[in-house]
């Protein structure tokens, strides 16, 4: 027998592996009493009593009413006992054949014969109530009674909950398990008796596939509560599967609020596990982790692009500016709005790259001569020089003068419909909500300078195409997310949008894709200065080089423009 050190014992005494109390195949009886204490000690109260059950074979697979080894049992509970956010416990007790749960009975009861678990059958939940109204007329659609209970009750309140169904699973285990050995979750489970060394049985309260949306109130309405209890055996991998599951970490430093985020979460994913086709929910799981592939890829495609662009010639600044408005808005909302923990530390960190990006499309510099109110120094933004000298600017103020013609329209348009037909919490809420929904409508319309721009300077060399794809990529994968899991119709209209402006983006790589003014690595390009010939080394110095490309630097004509395209090149755009 292998002998292994604990050394969390003293002076690291041995453990030996110990074994299951309850060998395979024991005759068990079944006992489940419903009480309101916690700790229940009266077996003589009949009443409490829910459900016995005789001569149980402990890991036998093969009996029950569905010859699965599973038993059940139904019966509905009094009401008065709860009704008033009290508490009902459920204990069950299984006892080797011949012997019972009660101490008392010194004839029949024996320590290591007895197994034993209790639970709270009902759960306390937090229903938030939101107070909105019409900002004009003051009126709101929101129940009644729903109000005069958050003004007695305030915004937050702890209300019982009930759900019909619940397991009771045996674990199917003899592993010769070694105390101060037993890997967590699975160590809060396992039960070793102090005297013999050995392990009890592992009671299991599952209730996995009990969905939060079926939980409802126990309120005056309620007559009775029902319950159905089911005894099933389970395997001890299943079993590892259910506890890693439901485990949550002593050292978890998130609120019980996010812990109920957490549980709605998770109800998405078990309706997805229970409703849709099999052979679609595994082409979902493999486009879920080529999605986080992707998702990774085009951020580290996007900070590299950013961190070494030089040049601002071809790139829309006011788009990325407009950017960072639409992720502070966006953050702005969710935190309004109390939505989930990740998905705000998600949209904080895009909201600080965005921020990032802008120092790199701008310079951003701090004047300490002019300071503010004499103490703090004023930050000063200016475009870049590449951009100011560049067209690239003109075709960008002419694309959001265009834009403005269509946008200020609808904004205005929106935020009349949203005050007049919509609620909101306050004043705050609606500018938050009306800027969030306009920006998921016509959010679209802010790509369109940077076509714009590709438009009129025939070329789209100086696009992040990388990044582009793998945000398209993960575009066209959230459009099949969109059919597999419940969302706003408004999210998917917005990848449906995406999909749009992308095709668009690839109709312009195709149609522009002899650009003869594109720069290679050697930052020189295929074009050559206006008025200049190249045969004279008085106006222009450069040479052939092996790739074809033609080095050349000239003065920029007086009539502004910097380059000219050579008539080969005019030619093979003419073929295009």
């Amino acid at each position: 027998v292998s002998i292994r050190q604990n050394p969390s014992t003293p002076a690291g005494a041995p453990h030996l592996p110990s074994r299951n109390l309850f060998p395979k195949e024991s005759l068990m009886d079944l006992y489940v009493y419903i009480s309101q204490d916690e700790v229940f000690s009266d077996f003589n109260d009949t009443q409490s009593l829910f459900w016995f059950h005789r001569d149980l074979v402990y890991g036998d697979w093969n009996t029950g009413d569905e010859g699965d080894g599973c038993y059940e049992h139904s019966l509905d509970l009094d009401i008065q006992e709860v009704q008033m956010n009290g508490s009902l416990y459920i204990h069950v007790y299984f006892t080797k054949t011949g012997f019972h749960p009660d101490p008392k009975r010194k004839s029949q009861y024996r320590r290591l014969a007895t197994v034993h678990a209790t639970r709270m059958l009902n759960k306390f939940k937090r229903r938030k109530f939101v107070k909105t109204k019409n900002l004009l007329t003051g009126e709101t659609e929101t129940d009644p009674e729903m109000i005069k209970r958050a003004e007695s009750h305030g915004p937050v309140e702890i209300i019982s909950h009930w759900h019909p169904n619940l397991t009771i699973n045996m674990v199917d285990d003899h592993t010769a398990w070694v105390k101060g050995s037993v890997p967590p979750p699975l160590d809060q489970h396992v039960k070793f008796d102090a005297v013999s060394g050995d392990y009890y049985p592992i009671v299991y309260f599952n209730d996995y596939w009990n969905l939060q949306k079926d939980y409802y109130p126990i309120n005056e309405s309620l007559q009775s509560l029902p319950l159905r209890l089911s005894y099933c055996p389970l395997s001890l991998w299943r079993w590892q599967l259910y506890a890693a599951q439901n485990a949550r970490s002593p050292w978890n430093f998130l609120p019980e609020d996010t812990y109920e985020q957490s549980d709605e979460d998770q109800d998405s994913v078990k309706v997805a596990l229970l409703e849709t086709n099999p052979y679609l929910l595994g082409v979902t799981i493999v486009v879920s982790i080529v999605h986080s592939i992707f998702e990774f890829l085009a951020f580290k495609n996007d900070i590299q692009f950013w961190n070494s662009r030089q040049s601002m010639e071809g790139l829309s600044v006011r788009s990325i500016i407009f950017g960072v408005f639409q992720s502070l808005v966006v953050l702005l909302y969710i935190l309004d709005n109390e939505t989930n923990f990740v998905v705000q530390v998600s949209v904080f960190i895009g909201l600080l790259i965005d921020f990032w990006k802008i120092t790199k499309v701008m310079d951003v510099k701090l004047d300490r001569e002019n300071k503010l109110f004499g103490i703090l120094p004023r930050l000063s933004i200016k475009d870049k020089s590449t951009y100011v000298q560049s067209s690239t600017k003109v075709f960008d103020d002419m694309a959001f003068k265009y834009l403005s013609w269509l946008l200020y329209p609808l904004f205005g348009c929106y935020a009349v419909y949203s005050v007049l037909y919509q609620e909101h919490k306050g004043w705050y809420s609606f500018v938050l909500g009306m800027l969030y929904g306009f920006l998921l409508t016509f959010g679209f319309i802010t790509m369109t300078p940077q076509l714009f721009i590709n438009y009129k300077m025939k070329s789209v060399a100086h696009l992040p195409w990388r990044m582009l794809t793998y945000k398209a990529l993960n575009t066209f994968i959230d459009d099949l997310f969109a059919f597999v899991i419940k969302m706003p119709m408004m999210y998917r209209i917005g990848c449906l949008r995406d999909d749009v402006v992308f095709f668009v983006y690839l109709y312009q790589r195709w149609i522009y894709r002899v650009d003869p003014n594109r720069m290679n690595e050697f930052g020189t390009s295929g074009a050559e200065p206006t008025g200049v010939d190249p045969n004279k080394d008085s106006t222009a110095q450069g040479e052939v080089a092996a790739t074809g490309e033609v080095a050349a630097t000239g003065e920029v004509a007086a009539t502004g423009e910097v380059a000219a395209i050579t008539e080969k090149a005019k030619d093979e755009k003419k073929n295009d």
